[in-house]
């Protein structure tokens, strides 16, 4: 071994131990380790992080490039994860999807998850909420309840979240265009109960720009509903330390026919292009960036998934430090939720989805996600049943219990392989970032269509590799079966509809009509000028106004958007 090889040996060995004697400490302070020694099931000590000097003798372009391009957990550029200790420490945060009916069917659904073990809530809303109408509205007909619960007013998240501790645990709500009236209706709640919002935890998905990417649900266009975005980011900096007050999803983008090294570079421009408007607006970077989260699919293509997740953290950390001047550790580490592929779930042989929800959920446990959702065996046919979503949870309770991988801080991490992926995803991604940066940015991006038609062509591409058999899928175009498996569904009935429209009229006949009026007339007077939308949004929340309501001042005001063809 030569000298400058022993020097560049010795230098990580030293870094490792004050890694743990600081970093590791430190974390071990804020969360104790779950077990007092870490061994396999045989009994061979499993040391608390592997490096290469643990492997031989790296030669100094090994530790160069580990230092470099890897570090240590919990430090820059955070490759091996955002948190010294990682699951040994404590376990990622375990949601389930649950929205369905009514506010109280749902409700109870939450209480039955709860009791299963379930460690956050996750909340969907109905399609008519999601593009900013109530319930009782021409366009929400035959919608009511179907896709996620059915909100339209306060009264509906008193009911949706009673009895639910809100101070002890987190809440999820996926919900974009109408985000600013949902985290309102949940502030209100909260104080209802006696709790203040700066001791709220949870996240808001509040993002708009995948909306026009790939889900299409909006109320307004891009520019408008971006400066809306930016207020929430704003308040809750100001107001909400716990919360996050958006959730930069790629979740979407996946779904709608993305590669993976698409759905990470299109969900890192949006979230860069929330920062850069809030930089913009005059704000710190390092007041807010601590609170962005980003939430990521995991499909099939198992060691790509885990190399995304790596990648990503590494190029969020080193942008967000030399593009927008981030100081703070905080400001750079990226923060995760997961949630499984629900396009890869298949009707046919439904129980080979329990399979693919495992082999995905793992994955994205082996690539550090700090909080996962699993899908349902049956979310081809319909919502989850009671007994589908528990088998659900109990997937992540076994890899996170019975597997092994929680002991050891990224597994992965020196693999050939897995080191090549994450290396050739960081280039390829950012390659399309630094063509969406030359037109502009993504907000321009979105409106010339540069997205759209990547993921259109993706999405092309992907299909006719399954038509013609190249790409195979198990039960679809390979290894069929003439029996189909026979599973029970969830219905939602059209009583719901008529319950909710109901309760909706009750409300508007028991308001005081003046007090809307002057209410509504205070969001159009901060939507044609500056102040932040969140004051007089909350306001009228507390006196009852509609979601629908508030949309229509946004759509009056900016005009309700509609997409240009793109080809």
């Amino acid at each position: 071994m030569s000298k400058q090889n022993s020097e560049a040996l010795e230098r990580l060995r030293a870094g490792q131990e004050q890694w743990r004697k600081e970093d590791l400490s430190k974390g071990v302070a804020k969360s104790p380790l779950r077990r007092a020694e870490f061994h396999t099931d045989s009994g061979i000590p499993i040391p608390d992080l592997l490096t290469p000097a643990d492997t031989g003798t790296p030669s100094d372009a090994d530790v160069e490039k580990y230092e470099r391009d890897l570090g240590f957990p919990g430090q820059f550029p955070y490759t091996r994860g955002p948190q010294p200790s990682m699951y040994r420490g404590r376990l990622w945060t375990m949601r389930q999807f649950a929205g369905f009916g009514t506010p109280e069917d749902t409700n109870k659904r939450f209480k039955y998850l709860l009791e299963h073990g379930m460690t956050g809530l996750s909340t969907a809303f109905d399609m008519p909420a999601l593009m900013g109408y109530d319930a009782d509205h021409t366009m929400s007909r035959g919608e009511v309840g179907k896709e996620g619960v059915a909100v339209s007013t306060l009264k509906d998240f008193e009911i949706l979240f009673s009895g639910i501790p809100l101070d002890r645990v987190t809440t999820s709500m996926t919900i974009n265009a109408s985000a600013i009236f949902a985290l309102c209706s949940y502030i209100a709640v909260a104080e209802q109960n006696g709790i203040a919002q700066d001791k709220l935890g949870g996240t808001i998905q509040n993002d708009v720009l995948k909306e026009y990417i790939a889900q299409k649900e909006w109320v307004v266009g891009p520019r408008p509903a971006t400066r809306v975005v930016v207020d929430v980011i704003e308040y809750t900096a100001k107001h909400m330390p716990k919360w996050h007050p958006v959730s930069i999803s790629g979740y979407h983008i996946r779904e709608a026919g993305a590669t993976a090294i698409q759905e990470l570079a299109f969900t890192l421009a949006d979230g860069f292009g929330y920062v850069e408007e809030c930089v913009k607006r005059g704000m710190n970077v390092d007041d807010f960036a601590a609170r962005l989260s980003f939430f990521w699919d995991v499909h099939n293509d198992f060691f790509e998934e885990i190399a995304k997740f790596r990648a990503a953290r590494r190029i969020y950390a080193r942008i967000m430090r030399e593009k927008f001047g981030a100081k703070k550790p905080l400001s750079l580490m990226l923060r995760t939720h997961a949630q499984t592929a629900g396009v890869s779930l298949t009707a046919q042989q439904p129980y080979n989805n329990v399979v693919r929800t495992t082999l995905q959920a793992l994955a994205a446990v082996l690539g550090g996600t700090q909080s996962l959702h699993t899908n349902s065996l049956d979310e081809t046919y319909a919502l989850p049943t009671e007994e589908a979503a528990t088998i659900a949870l109990r997937t992540q309770q076994l890899i996170g219990n019975e597997s092994g991988v929680d002991r050891v801080v990224d597994p992965l991490a020196g693999s050939y392989f897995v080191e090549y992926l994450t290396d050739e995803t960081e280039k390829r991604c950012l390659a399309i970032l630094g063509k969406i940066d030359s037109m502009g940015g993504i907000i321009r991006a979105i409106e010339e269509g540069y997205p759209q038609r990547e993921i259109a062509d993706s999405a092309y591409q992907w299909q006719r590799e399954v038509d013609s058999g190249e790409r195979k899928i198990v039960g679809v175009n390979s290894f069929k079966s003439d029996s189909g498996a026979v599973i029970p569904t969830l219905k939602i009935e059209e009583s719901v509809a008529h319950e909710q429209i109901e309760r909706l009229q009750a409300v508007k006949r028991s308001r005081n009509a003046t007090d809307v009026a002057d209410k509504l007339r205070a969001i159009e007077a901060a939507c044609r000028g500056s102040a932040n939308l969140m004051h007089p949004v909350l306001d009228a929340v507390k006196a009852y106004v509609t979601l629908g309501e508030v949309c229509d001042v946004f759509r009056k005001v900016w005009g309700a958007y509609r997409e240009k063809g793109i080809f």
